[in-house]
């Protein structure tokens, strides 16, 4: 199992709607996720600056690499587009985080 955390960030004003979007996820997008590998995904939001901190838990052998060419996340990212900073194709930008430390009770 590996983690990966990255940001992206929101435009102003958009912070209910990207919550209300997600708390009504799509379930063919959630078996897509799970398809995937991922099997805990958080986002967070920094109210501050819109900076969203997404970190989730992949297992090993599944096919991340496949995800953003499912159809389904090509639509959710359509669907996200006008409330976020998106890349050309309305891939959300990500910027990936470094891991610096980790605790495991």
């Amino acid at each position: 199992m590996t983690s990966k955390g990255f940001k992206m960030k929101l435009k102003p004003g958009m912070a209910e709607e990207y919550k209300r979007r997600h708390d009504e996820l799509w379930p063919d997008l959630a078996e897509a996720l799970r398809g995937a590998g991922i099997h805990d995904y958080s986002i967070f939001l920094d109210e501050e600056t819109l900076t969203l901190f997404a970190v989730l838990k992949l297992k090993d052998g599944y096919p991340i690499a496949e995800l953003p060419q499912q159809p389904v996340m090509k639509r959710w990212w359509d669907h996200m587009a006008d409330i976020m900073e998106v890349e050309p194709g309305n891939r959300p930008r990500e910027w990936p985080l470094k891991p610096m430390f980790y605790f495991a009770g």
